[in-house]
């Protein structure tokens, strides 16, 4: 089934240690502006009316930020406990007609609406469940792996601490933007377990209930590596400045 618009799911909780600053990472600015305002400009084409953005240090202010130019809804992560708990904690304020859900990051504003386009229409064109964006980089170091049986099927993602050495051979990484049908969104996150190291409940799990239960998953692999980097430290934020061309602000 395909949905007529799908609703878009933005993680914009996080403080961002690694930027070296009291400020909420999706706060801090690109040619004038915060980031977050790049990737809800992109989300709101995809998604008029049904982008969300979980917020959690600084929420008021992100908000704030984000309502100076845009309209969206917004969800509270009161606890940062993982991308999982981020994205359940949206659950309730998704529109009600929206059947697909793109999941994206705040700290990804090179990301072009044409690109999330085409991952909601392989999405729903394939009849997949899940379908995740994924990009060739020649150094993939850093990035969980995106893994694919011998006929091309998607089987799942792996960690580059848990990777073997053959994994970590594997270019094609995993950009941490995806499409997934709402029903089976509901229904893993309540399975997904807080059982690791970090006592944080992972997205990326959900991959691997789906696996489990031979449902319809896939690959989309995008055209440049450069529109899914994400912003962690200064030295990224100067990098995808330099990237975005200033009337892009």
């Amino acid at each position: 089934m395909t949905s007529k618009t799908p609703a878009v799911v933005i993680l914009a909780a996080g403080l961002g240690t690694r930027m070296k600053s009291n400020m909420a990472k999706v706060l801090h600015e690109i040619h004038g502006r915060p980031m977050i305002h790049y990737v809800v400009a992109t989300a709101r084409k995809i998604a008029p009316e049904g982008v969300i953005v979980v917020v959690g240090h600084q929420a008021d202010r992100v908000e704030a930020a984000v309502r100076t130019d845009h309209t969206a809804r917004f969800a509270l992560q009161a606890e940062q406990l993982g991308t999982g708990h981020a994205v359940r904690c949206a659950m309730s304020a998704l529109p009600h007609d929206a059947t697909d859900v793109i999941i994206l990051c705040g700290d990804v504003p090179l990301i072009r609406p044409e690109t999330l386009q085409r991952l909601w229409e392989d999405h729903t064109g394939s009849a997949r469940t899940l379908t995740v964006l994924g990009v060739e980089m020649g150094d993939p170091k850093g990035y969980g792996r995106l893994l694919l049986d011998k006929q091309g099927a998607f089987t799942g993602i792996v960690e580059e601490a848990d990777a073997s050495e053959a994994q970590k051979s594997v270019r094609l990484v995993n950009s941490g933007i995806y499409c997934v049908e709402r029903s089976f969104l509901g229904q893993a996150l309540g399975e997904v377990s807080a059982d690791n190291a970090q006592g944080e409940y992972y997205l990326t799990d959900i991959v691997g209930i789906g696996h489990d239960r031979g449902l319809a998953m896939g690959v989309l692999k995008g055209s440049d590596p450069s529109e899914v980097i994400g912003v962690n430290s200064p030295e990224e934020l100067k990098i995808v400045t330099d990237i975005m061309p200033c009337q892009d602000a």
